[in-house]
């Protein structure tokens, strides 16, 4: 399973949006980060950024002031976004197999016998990205997080 690249930048572009957020002067101020500033902190493209933006705007994850002094911040705090609102936001299907339900299926129209096994993989990677927010990222809280399967008894 691979984000492509429209999902990792987004996820990149918010957890710089949210640490500078965090920041005491940024708290203080209450102010604005520009996308120039995100891409250049992150050595993203700024034009990209700009596809990006606008439909985590349209999510309601970032507000935007225009002008002078404008930018973006979060829409709410970084512990109430987790990582697969910002993924689904920018389109980005959390799936491990190119099966789809009610689709021609995995091979010539027959469901391959390792359907199940990859859609419980993306289940499992969207579960874990639905548990960790950017609050847990910027303040380092996501190693250890994944957990083994209970053995069956």
């Amino acid at each position: 399973m691979r984000l492509s690249t429209r999902g990792r930048y987004a996820v990149m572009a918010m957890v710089e949006l949210a640490a500078r957020d965090d920041s005491a002067e940024a708290k203080a101020a209450r102010g604005q980060v520009s996308l120039a500033e995100i891409a250049q902190a992150q050595h993203l493209s700024l034009a990209y950024l700009e596809q990006l933006f606008g439909p985590l705007r349209r999510a309601g994850l970032v507000v935007s002031t225009r002008g002078p002094g404008g930018g973006y911040r979060l829409a709410r705090g970084a512990g109430a976004i987790s990582i697969a609102d910002i993924v689904a936001a920018v389109d980005e299907p959390i799936h491990a197999t190119r099966c789809d339900e009610g689709g021609p299926g995995c091979l010539a129209g027959q469901r391959c016998l390792t359907h199940d096994l990859w859609a419980e993989l993306g289940d499992q990677i969207r579960l874990f990205l639905e548990g960790v927010t950017l609050a847990d990222v910027i303040e380092g809280r996501v190693l250890g997080r994944a957990i083994a399967p209970a053995v069956p008894s």
